[in-house]
C-alpha cells in the first residue's frame, strides 16, 4: 500500500524510512473496517504533506501509533532510528487518549500532558488534528458508544482547537463529521428541511457567478477563482438555534468567495459588488484591516443580490485564503522561505507570534486548576467553547467565551482590574456588570482603588478564571511570613528520565546533599514508551536552594524533563 505523494520525496529519505518502519510495525494489524492498519498513518501523513509541513512532521505522522500499538518498539527505538526531534513529536502524540464519559484522573492528566506538549511544539497538535480527521471519517465502523465519545470530544475540543489555530475549513469539517453522531435527530430533521432549498441555492449560484465574473472583469479585476459554497449543516443548526429556527433570518446559506491577487483588488472588488447590489446595513466586516484573533483575514459583505435574494460575499487574496483553509500550517509554510536555522523555532510555543499568545496562556492557565474535573470543565468553557472577540479602548483584541460579561473581561485583563471593578462602559455607554458582551464591543472597565469583588458576581461571571479569582478574593488566606509559607507549602517534582539503572538513587542523593527533607519519592517506568517518571514531594526550601535543586536534577545523566509546582 503506497501513496502518490511519497514519490515527491527521494528514496531513502526519512519519509520513506518512516513509512517502511510503520508498515513493518503494523503488519499484523487491521482497522475496524478491515483495511490494513498502515492505511491510517498513511492517510494522516498524506494530510500533513498536503498542509505543507516539514519532513519530521510527516515522518512522525507515519510513526504516531507505533509505540502505542506495538509491543516490539519503544520510544527509544524511534529515537535511535529517526533522531530526537521526531521522537519528541511521537512522544507528544502518545500522551493523549480519547476521554470517556466516565473519566479517571489519569485520563484528564493525559489531557494536561497533551496541552503541555503541543504548547512547546505546535506540530504535535497539527498531526493530532490530521489523525482525528481520518478517525472521524471512518467513525461509522466503531461501536455506537465509542462513536458518541469520540464525536463529542471532537466537537468540544478538537474542532474549536482547529478554529483557534486559524484552520477554519478543518474546524467546520470536524464539526460536520461529529454532528450526526451527537445530534442524530436534529441532523435528520435538517437534511429534510434544507434538501430542496439546497438544490435551489446551487442553481442560483450557477446563474450568479457568471454575472459577478463579468462585472469584475469590466472594472479591471480578474479573480484567481470565483466559487460558492453552501453553509455547513452543523453551523447552520447552531445559527438556527440563535434565530428561533427561522430560516428567513439566515443570510449566509450561500456565500460567494472571490479570490484575487492583491489587497487593493480586494477593496476594489468590494466596491464593485456594492455598486451593483445594495449592502445590508451592519453586515460589512473588514477582517483585513482588523483580523480575527486566530489570524483570519477577509472582507465580508451581505447584499440584496440577484432577484433581491440575500447573498454573502467573501473577498480575499490567495495567501489569505490558504491561511483561512490551513491556518498556522499555511502561515508556517510561508516562513520556510526564510533562514532554515529558524525552521524549528517557528514551531516552539515560546517563539510564535502574538496571534498565538493564547497557546502560551493555555499552558500557564492550566496550572491554576488542581482539581482534575474542574480543569477539564474549565478548559471547555475558557478555551474551547464558542468565542466572542471584544476590544479594549486601545483597540487590543480580547477573546472570551460566548456569553461573557464585563466582569469576565476585567479579570481577563488582570486580577487587580477585576477585583477593583465598579462599573463598565460598552461602546461608550455605561452598562451593568451582568451585561452580555457581543462580538466587536469596545469595553472599558471603571475601577476604584481598594474595592473588593461582590459575591453576586459569581451568578453571572462566565469564565472559570473569573469565578476562581472572585472566590479567591472573597476568601483571602491569612498572610504568612516567608518561614511560615515554606513550612505550610510543599514542592512537587515530576522528573522524566531515560530509566537507566541507579537514576532513582541519584535523585535521592541530590535532595540529601542540599539537606531538603523528602516526604514522598517513587519511580514508575513505562517499557513501551522507553522512559520512566520519578515523582517527589519535599518541604519547600528557600528560593536559592530551590534553584540549586532544579539545576542539579537537570544535570543528572538521563534526565529529559523536570517539572515542579508548589502545593499545600
Amino acid at each position: 500500500m503506497t501513496a502518490a505523494f511519497l514519490k515527491t520525496y527521494a528514496p531513502g529519505s526519512v519519509i520513506h524510512r518512516a513509512y517502511a518502519f510503520a508498515e513493518e510495525a503494523h503488519r499484523d494489524e487491521t482497522r475496524k473496517n478491515g483495511d490494513p492498519y498502515v492505511s491510517h498513518p498513511l492517510r494522516v501523513a498524506q494530510t500533513i504533506h498536503d498542509w505543507h509541513l516539514d519532513e519530521p512532521s510527516i515522518a512522525a505522522a507515519f510513526l504516531h501509533d507505533v509505540v502505542e500499538n506495538s509491543d516490539r518498539y519503544s520510544l527509544k527505538d524511534i529515537e535511535k532510528q529517526f533522531g530526537s526531534e521526531i521522537a519528541f513529536l511521537v512522544h507528544g502524540l502518545t500522551k493523549f487518549r480519547t476521554l470517556p464519559k466516565t473519566m479517571r484522573d489519569e485520563d484528564i492528566e493525559n489531557m494536561r500532558r497533551f496541552i503541555l506538549s503541543f504548547s512547546k511544539d505546535l506540530r504535535i497538535v497539527l498531526i493530532k488534528l490530521a489523525d482525528r480527521l481520518h478517525n472521524m471519517q471512518t467513525l461509522q465502523f466503531l461501536p455506537p458508544e465509542k462513536q458518541y465519545d469520540i464525536a463529542k470530544e471532537t466537537m468540544d475540543i478538537f474542532a474549536p482547537l482547529a478554529y483557534r489555530l486559524g484552520m477554519q475549513k478543518l474546524s467546520g469539517e470536524l464539526e460536520d463529521l461529529a454532528f450526526p453522531y451527537i445530534c442524530p435527530d436534529e441532523h435528520r430533521w435538517l437534511l429534510n428541511e434544507v434538501e430542496d432549498p439546497y438544490a435551489d441555492r446551487i442553481s442560483y449560484t450557477k446563474r450568479l457567478i457568471p454575472i459577478v465574473r463579468k462585472a469584475l472583469k469590466k472594472h479591471g479585476v480578474r479573480p484567481l477563482s470565483l466559487d460558492a459554497r453552501a453553509k455547513r449543516y452543523s453551523s447552520l443548526y447552531k445559527k438556527l438555534l440563535r434565530h428561533d429556527m427561522n430560516f428567513d433570518r439566515i443570510y449566509d446559506l450561500v456565500a460567494v468567495r472571490i479570490i484575487v491577487e492583491t489587497v487593493s483588488e480586494c477593496y476594489r472588488a468590494l466596491g464593485i459588488i456594492h455598486e451593483i447590489w445594495q449592502p445590508l446595513p451592519g453586515r460589512i466586516k473588514d477582517y483585513i484591516a482588523r483580523p480575527k484573533p486566530n489570524g483570519y483575514r477577509s472582507l465580508h459583505t451581505t447584499v440584496f443580490c440577484l432577484n433581491h435574494k440575500i447573498t454573502e460575499f467573501q473577498i480575499r487574496t490567495r495567501e489569505m485564503h490558504e491561511e483561512g483553509e490551513y491556518g498556522i500550517a499555511a502561515h508556517w509554510a510561508y516562513q520556510q522561505e526564510k533562514k532554515k536555522a529558524k525552521r524549528l523555532a517557528n514551531w516552539l510555543g515560546v517563539k510564535n507570534g502574538k496571534e498565538l499568545l493564547w497557546v502560551r496562556q493555555l499552558r500557564n492557565w492550566q496550572e491554576h486548576f488542581t482539581d482534575q474535573q474542574e480543569f477539564l470543565d474549565s478548559l471547555k468553557v475558557d478555551f474551547f467553547k464558542d468565542r466572542i472577540f471584544v476590544l479594549t479602548p486601545h483597540n487590543d483584541i480580547i477573546d472570551l467565551p460566548a456569553g461573557s460579561t464585563p466582569i469576565d473581561f476585567a479579570y481577563r485583563i488582570h486580577s487587580d482590574v477585576g477585583d477593583q471593578c465598579v462599573g463598565a462602559k460598552v461602546n461608550g455607554k455605561i452598562t451593568s456588570l451582568d451585561y452580555e458582551l457581543r462580538a466587536g464591543d469596545m469595553v472599558e472597565i471603571l475601577t476604584q482603588r481598594g474595592k473588593r469583588p461582590s459575591e453576586g458576581w459569581l451568578r453571572f461571571a462566565k469564565s472559570s478564571l473569573a469565578k476562581k479569582q472572585i472566590k479567591s478574593a472573597l476568601n483571602p488566606k491569612p498572610k504568612l511570613s516567608e518561614a511560615q509559607t515554606r513550612k505550610e507549602e510543599t514542592l512537587e517534582f515530576r522528573i522524566i528520565h531515560s530509566n537507566r539503572p541507579g537514576y532513582f538513587k541519584d535523585v535521592a542523593a541530590v535532595f540529601h546533599s542540599l539537606k531538603i527533607n523528602i516526604f514522598e519519592l517513587n519511580n514508575k517506568s513505562d517499557q513501551k514508551l522507553g522512559f520512566a517518571v520519578v515523582t517527589a514531594r519535599s518541604e519547600k526550601p528557600s528560593k536559592t536552594k530551590s534553584d540549586q535543586l532544579l539545576v542539579r536534577l537537570k544535570q543528572i545523566p538521563g534526565t529529559k524533563e523536570v517539572n515542579q509546582k508548589v502545593s499545600r
